[in-house]
């Protein structure tokens, strides 16, 4: 847990580098054009359906407009809360490398030199594989999230478990693929793994912060798989 917490200020600090700050404007502004698109279909798949005859026929004259528009703002705010975890670590993944080789480079040149970036079909691959991990096993917790939503916060706890498993796995795979060669495992501890996720699952709650917490993940991530590789090769600093 503690190291979970020290890799996530540190996560934090990675913002202040220029490289992380070019990743993340570049993660969050397609994460934005994949909803803004996503909205833009809807809404024209939204006036089709509105004005399809027995759908007007049940519509005052002249509402059929502003029926449209609420619904297409309805739905994708619906589909932003639902989808952002999934949608925004997908595009990540396409600039993960970016991200993990900036924080090796500045705070672990030597493990950066033996790193072996990721080509763009590995990357590809894996945003598939994440996104799909992601939409299946959420997929699988709505029934019993659906079962405790006479509890109240039932369904936020499933939906946040689920994701901090998912999103722990994610965000450390990121760092330590660059070092498969290594380390033929993922060498984070899995309590270490969901300490990190169940975090950046929380921040993923947050307006506007949710924006940058994927990125922040990323960093963080990346600093405990270099502390685990270390731990690993017996060469791990004092102050890790």
């Amino acid at each position: 847990m503690q190291a979970a917490f020290a890799s996530l200020l540190k996560g934090f600090g990675q913002l202040a580098d220029p490289a992380v700050i070019r990743v993340a404007a570049k993660s969050v502004g397609v994460t934005l054009l994949v909803f803004a698109a996503g909205a833009a279909a809807l809404w024209w798949g939204l006036g089709l359906f509105v004005r399809s005859g027995p759908v007007e026929a049940l519509l005052p004259d002249g509402y059929e407009g502003p029926a449209q528009a609420f619904a297409a703002l309805a739905l994708s705010l619906l589909a932003f809360w639902l989808l952002f975890r999934v949608v925004a670590l997908a595009v990540l993944q396409f600039f993960a490398d970016e991200i993990v080789a900036a924080v090796e480079a500045r705070h672990y040149p030597e493990a950066a030199a033996r790193a072996k970036p990721l080509p763009f079909a590995r990357d590809r691959a894996n945003s598939l594989r994440g996104a799909g991990r992601a939409l299946a096993l959420n997929a699988l917790a709505l029934p019993i999230a659906l079962l405790l939503w006479i509890t109240g916060i039932g369904p936020a706890l499933v939906l946040l478990l689920v994701n901090a498993v998912l999103l722990g796995r994610e965000l450390t795979d990121m760092a330590w693929l660059r070092h498969e060669a290594d380390c033929a495992a993922n060498p984070v501890p899995k309590a270490q793994r969901f300490a990190l996720g169940a975090a950046i699952a929380t921040l993923m709650l947050v307006p506007f912060a949710n924006l940058l917490a994927p990125v922040v993940g990323a960093a963080a991530g990346t600093h405990l798989a270099q502390r685990a590789l270390a731990r690993r090769a017996g060469t791990e600093p004092a102050d890790a």
